[in-house]
């Protein structure tokens, strides 16, 4: 099997996801998309016609996300109507998931360049608006298995691992640490491109929105915890949370609900793509390959708790590779809630200093469909910066799965 190059991987900055709040709130998701998809070509001299196709993760294919958002953004911005977009959801994992089916497709030499990427405009289209449970509304599944969601799910793992309050915003509070540290040193600017306003051409936002870099343990200490009341929330006789520790007895008599907003993950708007080729395309076209895709691997888990599969995802990748732990010198753990990459980190025996180092999803957001991609060039730029050499990708995904994806600078 060939390898597949990452020629290069862009991003736009992360604007609040708030209506009419967030910078990047007043621009339609296709049109985000769409810039970041030009840049992506500008930056490497692409030849838009070469590309075979455009992989585009997306969680809410609803509204303006809906009608596959992948094609309509090849249209928007401009490129050769024979260049193709497919758009797919593996909820958290979507970015991730369409950037390692960019490289299989190279990988299997059945294709030559591809894009894969993601969007989300969660200021435009919500969270729920495509109105499907985590289980789409289907009774007969609920019926066999029953997934509560996922705030209940990550302060289940808390009370399991026995993460306390204080545990996961000290975590919170180093993301938000970090983040700063980097936003300052412009360690994201490698990757990061500023978003215009299509109408007016104007910048609208060059800069990561949510950090919030005064953020301390004492200040994340006043935030109420957030499903305290959707985990009382009564389901044929008893409560959400009831459900959780029927399943885990082992949690003991409640569940500890310690995820606030400040040590989840933000809620933002943003798009990115990673432009994957095979060698033989590279060298035809001076394409300079920064990193290779080493492994690629996707686990399941049990789906009430939900959220503990970036350990077995990490493994398999890392099997595949044949790498070990050690042999991996960053690590990007997706922050969907402060209690996941501590429990990764404790799972595998990770050393803090190497996951995480520019902070994460807790102090920068979560823009859904688009932060596997996101987190593809931002392992990339750090690895280069420290003249590391590889680099893991792990995301929790909803309905209990994971995905990791393995990278070698070249």
């Amino acid at each position: 099997m060939r390898e597949a190059w990452i020629i290069d991987a862009v991003r736009t900055p992360r604007g609040r996801g708030k209506k009419d709040k967030g910078a990047l709130s007043g621009i339609h998701p296709q049109e985000l998309l769409a810039q970041t998809l030009n840049q992506l070509a500008e930056r490497t001299s692409l030849e838009r016609a070469d590309v075979e196709d455009v992989v585009v993760g997306c969680v809410s294919q609803a509204e303006e996300q809906g009608a596959n958002i992948a094609r309509n953004t090849v249209l928007a911005a401009g490129w050769p109507q024979e260049v193709t977009g497919v758009t797919l959801n593996r909820f958290c994992g979507s970015g991730l998931q369409a950037v390692n089916f960019a490289a299989t497709g190279v990988m299997s030499g059945q294709q030559e360049a591809v894009v894969g990427g993601g969007v989300e405009s969660m200021s435009r289209v919500p969270m729920g608006t495509d109105r499907a449970g985590m289980d789409g509304d289907n009774l007969m599944l609920r019926g066999k298995v029953f997934q509560v969601p996922q705030g209940i799910s990550a302060d289940l793992i808390a009370t399991l691992e026995g993460f306390d309050r204080q545990t996961v915003d000290t975590y919170a509070a180093e993301s938000q640490r970090r983040a700063a540290v980097a936003i300052a040193e412009g360690r994201f600017d490698k990757s990061l491109f500023a978003v215009k306003d299509p109408a007016t051409g104007e910048v609208a936002l060059d800069h990561d929105e949510h950090p919030r870099p005064s953020t301390t343990v004492e200040t994340l200490a006043e935030l109420d915890p957030v499903f305290v009341r959707m985990g009382a929330m009564e389901v044929n006789g008893t409560t959400l949370d009831g459900i959780a520790l029927a399943k885990y007895p082992q949690a003991g008599e409640a569940i500890q609900h310690v995820h606030t907003a400040g040590n989840s993950s933000g809620i933002v708007d943003g798009a990115a793509a990673v432009l994957l080729t095979s060698p033989d395309y590279a060298r035809a076209h001076d394409l300079k390959p920064r990193a290779k895709v080493r492994a690629i691997a996707t686990a399941g888990a049990e789906p009430l708790i939900m959220l503990t599969a970036p350990t077995p995802a990490s493994r398999r990748a890392l099997a595949k590779a044949g790498m070990e732990v050690g042999d991996i010198d960053l690590w990007e753990i997706n922050e969907a809630f402060a209690a996941i990459p501590l429990q990764t980190m404790r799972n595998l025996g990770l050393d803090h200093d190497k996951v995480n180092v520019n902070g994460g999803a807790i102090a920068l957001g979560h823009p859904l469909g688009a932060t596997g991609a996101v987190l593809i060039g931002t392992l990339l730029d750090e690895l280069e910066r420290r003249d590391a050499t590889t680099g893991l990708v792990t995301l929790c995904i909803g309905g209990g799965m994971g995905i990791a994806t393995i990278i070698e600078r070249v």
